[in-house]
């Protein structure tokens, strides 16, 4: 996967590429087989905190009172469900219930990859990818920065959000791009050293009509 710079014009000229070699890798892969040696410092830490959220909820002797949760908001963080996140670290588990204890089913192995947080459960999110695969992972392996998947071939970078704006670059089907603003039907975003509007019809992980300044 690769970004290609536009050079002499916006359909023609030399193209200078920019490869993303590690975005080769597969969006994500079955965790049966890799779970006994992945993250499993990541897991440690989740485990280290999750322990001593506990303890310090036991110490202070009382119950959370029961929350009523309004539709399409997110009981813990009372934030808009479903909403885009991205994965913050180099990869992360995706569990079949919220908790160490349900088995991982996927793991997430693309730095930054845009997930979908469909459900909350105290310290766990629900998350999918653009292929709605994905299940419960802890939220400090998840980042409020926005970022968006290139879901056509070649999608055009331009300078300005119009269809009639010079190209500037172009960046192949897959490739994780960093958004940067977004008006209803164009988002500026960041990807190998290159920056332009692309159609949101080009991108996975940003809202029809969602602004982001």
């Amino acid at each position: 996967m690769s970004i290609a710079a536009k050079t002499n014009g916006p359909l023609s000229g030399q193209k200078k590429r920019l490869t993303m070699a590690a975005l080769l890798c597969a969006a994500l892969i079955t965790a049966p087989a890799l779970q006994a040696q992945a993250d499993e410092a990541t897991e440690t830490a989740i485990e280290t905190a999750v322990a001593a959220t506990s303890a310090g909820a036991a110490a202070t002797g009382a119950a959370k009172p029961a929350k009523e949760c309004k539709p399409g908001i997110g009981c813990v963080t009372n934030l808009p469900l479903p909403r885009y996140v991205s994965l913050k670290g180099d990869q992360g588990n995706a569990r079949r219930g919220p908790g160490l204890t349900h088995r991982v089913d996927w793991v997430f192995t693309r730095p930054g990859m845009p997930l979908r947080v469909t459900a909350e459960y105290e310290n766990w999110r629900r998350v999918e990818d653009q292929d709605g695969a994905g299940g419960w992972v802890h939220y400090a392996l998840l980042s409020g920065v926005r970022s968006a998947l290139i879901t056509t071939d070649m999608a055009e970078f331009r300078d300005a959000p119009r269809a009639d704006a010079r190209v500037t670059a172009q960046a192949e089907m897959g490739v994780v791009a960093r958004i940067l603003q977004c008006e209803p039907d164009w988002c500026r975003i960041s990807a190998g050293g290159e920056r332009g509007w692309v159609q949101k019809t080009a991108l996975w992980g940003v809202d029809p009509g969602e602004t982001i300044e």
